[in-house]
Order: C-alpha cells, then structure tokens, then sequence
C-alpha cells in the first residue's frame, strides 16, 4: 500500500508504503487527500512506477476521492493503473468537526438575525486555486458592500501578488487595475492572521449573522466531482451554502444524503459546464443576495430552516456516515474481487 505523507504532500519524496516480500504483488496506491493534476503530479506517479520495478505486478492501482473524473481517466491509461473510489474528504470531515454539535459556538438557526448577505473565507489564491481571484474580480465588479469577504494580498502559498495573478486574465483587461484599488489584504476584524482553517470550524459570529456559506472549494475546473471538508464546514455551521466547484457538484453531494436550496434561489450555476459562465452566475446570485433588504435575507434564511437541519442533523445523526461506510465497504470487496481473479 502506498501513500503520501505529510497530508496534503504531492511530491516523490513524499510516497511512502508499507512493503511485502513477495515477488508477485498487487499494490494499491491511496491518492485520496488532494485532486490529481498531471501537470503536478507525473513525477509522483513515475516514482510510483519505478519502485515497483523489481516486482511482478498483478493489479496496481490509485484509490482517490474524486469521482466521473476525466483526469483519473489520463492517469490510469498512462500508467496502467485501475481506479477506486470513495468519499474521503466525508470521512475527514466526520473526524474534524465532530462534537461541535454538543458546544455552544453558534446559536440556533431559529435564533439568529441575519444582516450580511454572505461569508467568503479565501486563503491560498494562486496556482490551481486561481478560481477565487476570477470570483473576487467579479464581486468587486458589482460593488458588493454588505458580506464578510477575507482575500490576501499575496497568496500564502505560492507568495504571488494578486495583482501579478490578475495579469493571467487576458479577458478582464481592467482585472489590475480593479484589484489595485480593492486595497488588500482583506480580513475579517480582529483577526492579526488570515482568517481560515482546514481541521476545525471557526468564524462564529460573521457566520451568525449571514445569509449564506460562499464555499470556494479546491477544485473548479473541469469534468470531476471533489469536494472537500470545505463543503461541510456551513452545514455543521448551520447555515446555507454556495458551492464554487466544479459543474455538477451540489448533485454530486445531494447523492449523499444532504440537501440544498433550489426551492429558495436559483441554483442553476450548478447546471453550467462552462467555468468561466459558472463564475458569472455565481456572482450574479451573490450580488441579488446583497442587494436585498435585512428583511428579505431573513425571511430566505428562515425559509432555508428545514433544510439547514436536515443537513446539520444527516451530518451529526449518522446518516452520512452509514453511506460512507457502504461505500467505503462496497469499494474494498470490489478490490478484493478484483485482486483474487
């Protein structure tokens, strides 16, 4: 079995493996913490082709979390590898924000008055989550004045400016200049670091008062469902979300169980393939979110109630966890069947 260590580790010093000695194996390889990106990853993947070199391969195979994924599809056909799925990013979320539901971090939804339209956390900006620099370009664009938007400067990863970032988008000529006027970095109050965290919710009181979780997932482009523990931090908020992900990803997560908001407004952005026609959508419905009155984001809010405990109580209750665990059940016996032919 082989793996990366530290999570989150892409690189060939990162694989590890737990080794056999036996000279005809088979061998599964879990990529199932971050999306797969060849441009990335080909060294990982040639790494994990040679150190099995020396033995005769039965089956190999790559265990990932993402799922209809076109770019799982290249990289089994390039190194002759059998793909496994199940929903990791559920299971870590489980793990993560376990007993929140017995703290009192957030009031009840049916005790809460909602005066901002939406919280937007954004940490890293650049490289493969360059979605949210086109996001924030379009928000400011429709002059959105009454959300909780973090958004830095120089993005804490790649260490680009986000005016170096705007100069990739050939489309929005006036990108640069938008973005120089914004005056970033962006934070919530009282925050002496960027406001945002993976493995533990936070954010309480600007989460309170707002109409709506923008959730700016890791992956948005292109045909694959991968969502992460990003997705889960509003419905253990209980609060109502947007999904800034990949096409397809609200149903993607409606087959698990939960539930979302097209009785309430238009989630049609889900339904757009097109990324860059997505974004727009995105940012139309976020800009009618702002350009209501306090009075009509709370009655959306109040109307989202039944929902927003379903999700909480599917999250908390154990319903997800049951699916998760025939899934994660159902894909070990396929491997198992699969390895023994």
């Amino acid at each position: 079995m082989f793996f990366c260590y530290p999570f989150g580790g892409s690189q060939p010093e990162h694989l590890h493996n737990y080794d056999v000695d036996q000279e005809q194996v088979n061998y599964t390889f879990f990529h199932d913490q971050e999306p797969i990106h060849l441009d990335i990853h080909t060294p990982l993947f040639e790494s994990l082709i040679k150190r099995n070199g020396d033995i005769s391969v039965k089956h190999g195979a790559i265990i990932t979390s993402e799922k209809d994924s076109e770019f799982v599809e290249q990289v089994c056909s390039q190194f002759d590898l059998d793909a496994y799925y199940y929903f990791f990013h559920g299971w870590a979320a489980l793990d993560w924000f376990r007993g929140y539901n017995r703290s009192y971090l957030m009031p009840h939804p049916c005790d809460r008055t909602i005066t901002k339209s939406f919280i937007s956390p954004n940490r890293i900006i650049g490289g493969k989550r360059q979605h949210r620099v086109e996001l924030m370009y379009h928000l400011l664009k429709r002059s959105i004045s009454n959300a909780w938007i973090s958004f830095p400067d120089i993005c804490p990863a790649e260490h680009i400016h986000v005016q170096d970032l705007a100069l990739d988008y050939l489309q929005y000529p006036d990108m640069f200049g938008t973005f120089q006027k914004a005056n970033f970095p962006w934070n919530f109050p009282d925050e002496t670091d960027h406001p945002m965290h993976s493995c533990w919710l936070s954010l309480f009181d600007e989460s309170a008062e707002s109409l709506a979780y923008v959730v700016t997932e890791t992956v948005f482009a292109g045909q694959r469902h991968h969502l992460t523990e990003k997705t889960f931090k509003p419905i253990c908020l209980g609060m109502p979300f947007i999904l800034v992900s990949t096409a397809g990803s609200l149903e993607y997560l409606r087959s698990y169980g939960f539930k979302t908001f097209s009785g309430i407004w238009d989630e049609s952005y889900d339904l757009e393939t097109n990324d860059a026609r997505r974004l727009v959508m995105i940012a139309d419905l976020l800009k009618q979110f702002d350009s209501v009155t306090d009075q009509t984001r709370q009655q959306m809010f109040d109307l989202a109630i039944p929902i927003i405990k379903h999700n909480y109580n599917h999250f908390y209750n154990g319903g997800f966890e049951r699916i998760l665990w025939k899934e994660l059940s159902s894909m070990l016996a396929t491997i198992k069947r699969d390895f023994d032919d």
